[in-house]
């Protein structure tokens, strides 16, 4: 089957993940699917706004990766691979990445990597980089982190003094003689959660080596290899992605099913919303300066909230944020 003519059924598991190459946050999600070999199709989708397969299904957030599950979609990398978690448990089919072992590790590497390395990463832009010239990235950024953003040669120094405590602290990590970060015998979810920043960084970055060459910190490196190696390994046993075209995505995303069907408000949720409140949604951690999603509060859990929004077409569809690091505000009088 032509891997770009898939428009008359279904995308495997439902699955479409709405990504661009050189997100280093799509390259997590992709990674995980890949390690756990789990069949999706993918629209590959512009570095900056705007957007218009993401604006017909009604997403109004502008960050990268989204992925749909049928007619509902979920924004931020940390639901995605929860979601994907739940859905698809370990099996000789889907090899787990997680135990009960490992998911402390692995939720502690996410905050550290997510919240904290990343943010100095992004400092390390070299300052030689086209697209940092460019007025169009820099208005496009400019909407991401906020109005004064810039890189600049003092926030680059910073950054790159910043980045040697993370490369420090997890080269200590593996001081006792571990293969994989969590002590297992395998690559685990942990291992995703801490090694994508560093990949990236050393990758796309390609800081000076004299900082952060193999010399400085060989267990870092050396982890990093044994990811590669187990991605390169992973990839070949995975299912091939269905590539798809922006129309074709939408088409197909509109059409289908909603896949949860657990959509509970909890009336005893401190935000005390009620179902079917109208309200909006946005990340408070970068994106969400001039990107707000406004729609019906249809799931509200501990940990997911989801709106009911239309699509271009006047579809309805359901998307879904985690309730770490976005924000709900009722409107039009919908707080209690």
């Amino acid at each position: 089957m032509d891997k770009n003519n898939y428009t008359n059924e279904a995308p495997p598991n439902g699955i479409i993940l709405f990504w661009y190459h050189a997100s280093p946050y799509g390259r997590r999600v992709k990674w995980y699917l890949t390690l756990r070999k789990i069949a999706h199709a993918e629209c590959i989708q512009p570095p900056m706004l705007p957007r218009p397969d993401l604006a017909a299904l009604g997403v109004t957030y502008r960050r990268s990766p989204v992925m749909s599950i049928g007619r509902d979609i979920y924004y931020d990398t940390r639901l995605i691979i929860a979601k994907l978690e739940e859905r698809f448990p370990s099996s000789d089919q889907h090899p787990g990445l997680s135990s009960r072992e490992t998911v402390g590790m692995a939720a502690l590497l996410q905050k550290w990597v997510v919240e904290n390395m990343f943010r100095e990463a992004v400092k390390c832009i070299p300052q030689d980089f086209a697209l940092l010239k460019d007025p169009t990235f820099q208005k496009d950024r400019a909407g991401f982190f906020g109005p004064g953003w810039r890189v600049d040669a003092s926030s680059y120094s910073e950054g790159l003094v910043n980045m040697r405590h993370f490369f420090g602290t997890a080269e200590s990590l593996f001081a006792d003689g571990r293969q994989w970060v969590a002590g297992t015998k395998e690559v685990s979810l942990a291992d995703l959660e801490g090694i994508w920043v560093f990949d990236w960084f050393l990758n796309d970055l390609r800081p000076k080596p004299e900082y952060f060459g193999e010399d400085r910190y060989p267990k870092v490196h050396e982890w990093r290899s044994r990811f590669r190696q187990a991605l390169a390994t992973a990839r070949e046993q995975a299912p091939q992605t269905v590539s798809l075209k922006g129309p074709d995505a939408v088409s197909l995303v509109t059409q289908a099913a909603f896949s949860d069907q657990d959509l509970v408000v909890d009336s005893t949720d401190p935000m005390r919303l009620q179902d079917g409140a109208m309200v909006e949604l946005f990340p408070t951690d970068g994106g969400g300066f001039t990107h707000q999603d406004r729609g019906r509060l249809v799931k509200l859990s501990p940990d997911e909230v989801a709106l009911a929004v239309q699509s271009a077409g006047g579809e309805e569809m359901h998307v879904h944020a985690p309730r770490w690091q976005f924000r709900i505000r009722a409107i039009d009088g919908a707080r209690l």
